[in-house]
């Protein structure tokens, strides 16, 4: 009975919403564009399928993502686990959290490739690139970059050091990068470094890091538990352009291989 009447508080809530984006469609629809609204009967089935899905993933974010993320970050990070029993630890030393930044990496990679925003990203630059982009190729690039941005920013909780540094060094980088890299591939690694914070990677993420600050010695939840989320935005631009450079140089040097033995 009692997830029974927190679902309905979060259906009502997810009702509440979604309402504004119905009621802003259908008034362009009908007052804007003055067109009767296509398959209507298929449009409310969909629109009910939104919403009870959306209140059924809220929902197990609040039973289960958002605890079991807290709770894997909470038993890593244990000073009894980390240092053993009975040892008083004022300072963390961040050699000793190895299975912690495992952890990290390995949540990042597993979140990322199976994020819905991100396959659909990839579907779309597969169709558009004529298959030249792979989607695979896309989405494990894309992992490789969130699983060490987590890692980099797990490794920021643990040491203490201010979050500023790294963001502003992550975005030299992407800077440099956007220089010298394909432009044809340019706004799809921007565009991947949005796609990786969405609805699965963010929770067990945020949770992660919460966890993770509030269990490590010296380290204040509000201060240091956020701040995962923008690793996880900033490192995927940097490996999908690395890549494409990488493939970009890798081919070059091919084709002047082939001159040289042609030459010859």
């Amino acid at each position: 009975m009692e997830f029974l009447y927190d679902f309905s508080k979060i259906l009502l809530s997810t009702c509440r919403d979604v309402l504004p984006i119905l009621l802003l469609i259908t008034c362009f629809q009908l007052f804007v564009l003055r067109q009767p609204i296509p398959h209507l009967r298929r449009l409310i089935v969909g629109g009910v399928y939104v919403v009870l899905g959306l209140a059924l993933f809220l929902a197990g974010l609040e039973k289960a993502l958002f605890p079991l993320g807290k709770i894997m970050a909470t038993q890593l990070s244990d000073p009894a686990f980390i240092y053993g029993a009975g040892e008083i630890v004022t300072r963390a030393d961040w050699k000793a959290y190895g299975w912690v930044y495992l952890f990290s990496a390995m949540i990042g990679f597993a979140t990322t490739i199976a994020e819905p925003s991100l396959i659909a990203v990839a579907f779309k630059a597969n169709e558009v690139s004529a298959g030249t982009i792979k989607q695979w190729g896309l989405r494990i690039t894309v992992a490789v970059g969130v699983a060490f941005g987590i890692t980099l920013g797990t490794f920021r909780i643990v040491t203490g050091t201010p979050l500023y540094l790294y963001i502003l060094v992550g975005y030299m980088i992407v800077i440099v990068q956007t220089i010298f890299a394909p432009k044809s591939i340019i706004a799809l690694a921007y565009d991947s470094g949005g796609v990786t914070t969405s609805t699965v990677t963010v929770p067990l993420v945020a949770a992660l890091g919460l966890g993770l600050a509030g269990t490590v010695p010296g380290r204040n939840p509000a201060l240091d538990g956020f701040g995962l989320i923008a690793f996880a935005s900033l490192c995927p631009i940097i490996t999908v352009m690395g890549y494409a450079q990488f493939m970009q140089w890798s081919t070059q040097r091919k084709i002047k291989s082939m001159e040289k033995r042609n030459a010859l």
